[in-house]
């Protein structure tokens, strides 16, 4: 949400997709635990490589891999050894890959920069070019007592169907990470992890109004929506793929409710709902080619969530400074 001043102040400007006709994008996640040995790296990423051309061959625009993927199970004591300068062969294989599907990828992994280590999610593009680092904000007192540097940023990147971020594990239980994220304009937030997150991912899709996609170490990987809604889950099967449309916003209720008949009349089924009555919102997502959900808000005069909440919170500053 934006934090202060006027509402919205800080949203950043909707993406211009001048090369995709619609808001759809098709997301997949890996959830796996390696059973190649970390002394086969060679196998380990051609068995990473056969996952990611699996999701690619099932839709997928972009692939995420669970945290430290190539080094899981190697002691902590190794990782030195084992960090990857960017870009070292692991990453340069999935690349090729990426490059080969045509697809992006986040692909996780202990990273050295100097004489530093972090705890890295790195975003390769369809070209196979390093389009973006993040590094975990949170590492675990564990891993920093083992040599890994903290992150200070949560960045957002800018891909060709629109603006992602990521998070990495122990990240899920602190609001900086998540406001960041917020702030930055994420829609869809990529969730690396050797924990399942459970409740927490549900909540920040929800409280951030976003996508997440969660690639877990073993399974039950998930895609989440921005009610908090579970879209797809990988059990058995480690490949976890969704088709979203990004063209969508969580609304309060309140102040919008009456406004969807008008909507309909003049749009019919390009314009559809989603009703959540327990949490008293609802989704508004756009089906045109030309007409966006912010063109949508803007001409029904819909009022956004993050306004709706600091137009109550002005509201009883008044109540209370007139008593």
């Amino acid at each position: 949400m934006t934090q202060g001043g006027e509402p919205g102040q800080n949203r950043p400007q909707p993406i211009v997709l001048e090369d995709f006709m619609a808001r759809y994008v098709t997301v997949s996640s890996i959830s796996h635990r390696p059973e190649v040995p970390i002394e086969d790296m060679e196998g380990r990423l051609e068995r990473a490589a056969a996952l990611a051309t699996r999701a690619a061959r099932m839709g997928a625009d972009i692939v995420a891999f669970p945290e430290i993927y190539p080094h899981l199970g190697a002691p902590a004591e190794q990782w030195r050894e084992l960090a990857e300068i960017i870009p070292g062969p692991p990453t340069s294989r999935m690349a090729e890959v990426a490059r080969e599907q045509g697809i992006y990828l986040i692909w996780p992994l202990v990273q050295r920069e100097g004489d530093r280590l972090y705890n890295s999610s790195v975003l390769l593009d369809r070209k196979g070019q390093v389009a973006g680092i993040y590094h975990k904000m949170f590492p675990t007192i564990g891993e920093i007592e083992a040599g890994i540097t903290p992150g200070t940023e949560a960045p957002v990147f800018t891909t060709d169907f629109g603006r992602i971020g990521m998070a990495i594990c122990f990240d899920l239980n602190f609001r900086p990470i998540m406001e960041g994220l917020g702030r930055g304009g994420a829609e869809i937030i990529f969730f690396s992890s050797m924990y399942r997150g459970g409740l927490q991912l549900r909540c920040w899709a929800h409280e951030l109004g976003v996508y997440l996609v969660a690639a877990i170490t073993g399974e039950l990987g998930q895609v989440v929506d921005m009610s908090g809604t579970v879209l797809a889950e990988a059990t058995y099967e480690a490949v976890c793929v969704a088709r979203i449309n990004l063209d969508r916003r969580l609304l309060h209720m309140d102040y919008n409710w009456n406004k969807m008949d008008a909507m309909l009349e003049k749009y019919g089924s390009g314009v559809t709902f989603q009703y959540y009555t327990r949490e008293a919102k609802y989704t508004i997502a756009s089906e045109m080619e030309d007409v966006t959900v912010d063109d949508l808000i803007r001409e029904f005069e819909l009022e956004e969530m993050e306004h709706y909440f600091l137009r109550a919170m002005r509201t009883r500053e008044e109540a209370l400074q007139g008593r």
